[in-house]
């Protein structure tokens, strides 16, 4: 009975393999459609693919054009193809506004471009994409089934550029561009008041001015310890239980004895 049951499989397999086959190479529109949408339906679709790419031209303008270019455009991204996915979902809502599956089709084109989201270190293009086309569904659609979905994304893709902006902040500190790490520490606590990174920014950036003062012909030294002195009392004002609260003291400490040093060279 088992082999029995494995023989009709194959005779089945090879049955519906030689009528793709003779359907992908015939002239039979009508019968091409029929195979394509089978294939769809089965989840085969690369298969549905290569056909869907012979029909779609004969169905243009006809009532069939909408159901065969949402399939056609869903079909890359069920494959998981998203940069094809992308632009052909994009294409669909395009020509049909006002489509069955336009919502859909918005949505997943916005994911699409969610899936091909780097990590943060990498060129943040298609985050910021993504981004963009999450935000017009939302405003679009602020109702629809996908809202919290689209929500965690939006949240997700935004934790990327946060972190990126705080990795090139953060880098100019390390490098000892510390004018430069001061600017762009500050930019950064301006454009993501709420960041998991604010106590580190904020004490980088204090830390950058002591530095930086340290590096500074006499003359300038006094106004800038003065300066750094005012970022780190700051930062404790606000971060009152970061782990940075006892080395702040101690630089504070220090930059006192700096001061006085310089008023005593002076």
């Amino acid at each position: 009975m088992r082999n029995l049951l494995i023989l009709l499989v194959g005779v089945l397999t090879l049955s519906s393999c030689s009528e793709y086959q003779k359907v992908f190479k015939g002239e039979d529109t009508a019968a091409k459609l029929d195979v394509a949408n089978r294939m769809y339906d089965a989840g085969k679709y690369t298969k549905a693919l290569r056909l869907y790419e012979q029909v779609i031209p004969k169905y243009r303008g006809k009532p069939e054009a909408e159901e065969l270019q949402w399939r056609y455009a869903n079909a890359y991204y069920e494959l998981g193809d998203y940069l094809l996915s992308a632009y052909q979902l994009e294409r669909y809502a395009t020509s049909f506004p006002n489509g069955e599956h336009v919502e859909t089709a918005r949505f997943r084109a916005a994911k699409s471009h969610y899936e091909e989201s780097p990590v943060y270190s990498l060129d943040q293009t298609e985050t910021t994409k993504s981004i963009g086309q999450l935000q017009n569904f939302i405003d679009m659609y602020p109702e629809s089934q996908y809202m919290d979905e689209a929500n965690l994304l939006m949240g997700e893709l935004r934790g990327k550029l946060e972190r990126k902006a705080y990795e090139i902040a953060k880098n100019y500190h390390h490098r000892e561009k510390y004018p430069v790490a001061i600017a762009a520490l500050k930019q950064f606590l301006l454009d993501f008041p709420g960041s998991e990174y604010r106590d580190d920014a904020a004490f980088y950036q204090a830390e950058s001015a002591y530095l930086y003062a340290r590096k500074s012909v006499l003359d300038k030294q006094e106004e800038r310890y003065v300066d750094a002195k005012n970022r780190f009392k700051s930062f404790q004002r606000k971060y009152t239980e970061s782990e940075y609260t006892a080395q702040a003291d101690k630089y504070i400490t220090d930059i006192n004895n700096r001061l006085d040093a310089v008023a005593g060279a002076k």
